[in-house]
């Protein structure tokens, strides 16, 4: 089963490309509805627009077995004390041995993104633009995943 943090994740259409070629159930985790493939394999779970609803939807059947695609670094690490897979939608693996060192990073970037906002007199830079590098990435990351998980 592939669970997708799908709010804000640019691969939708990939994933729901590879989930039907391996038969896989996807189910896209929102706060609101949105629109998808009609296929069976293809669901919809609507959690509603609390503060991590569907974080914690996601994380409450994350299990071996699972794959979590996310950009959210404490989803995944949250995914990864389950059992789970997790993957960004770049093609990066989240893993056990990571993910303490991720958190760390991403801990000190949000102490240090006020004082660098400062320093340049407004926001203070943001991930590289989306490319299809990073989408070619992504597909083959999650076939790789999926053969290994499967």
């Amino acid at each position: 089963m592939i669970l997708v943090d799908a709010d804000s994740c640019p691969v939708k259409s990939e994933i729901t490309e590879i989930a039907l070629r391996h038969d896989v159930t996807a189910i896209f985790v929102a706060a609101t509805f949105l629109r998808l493939t009609n296929h069976p394999r293809i669901k919809l779970f609507v959690a509603g627009d609390a503060f991590d609803a569907a974080d914690d939807a996601i994380a409450e059947v994350a299990r071996p077995g699972t794959v979590t695609v996310t950009q959210d670094i404490l989803l995944a690490e949250r995914v990864l004390k389950a059992g789970g897979a997790a993957l960004d939608p770049r093609g990066r693996e989240y893993t056990s041995a990571s993910i303490g060192d991720t958190v760390a990073t991403r801990d000190l970037m949000a102490e240090l993104r006020p004082g660098m906002e400062g320093m340049t007199g407004g926001a203070a830079g943001g991930p590289r633009p989306y490319a299809r590098t990073d989408r070619a990435a992504f597909k083959s990351a999650l076939e790789n995943m999926l053969r290994r998980v499967l």
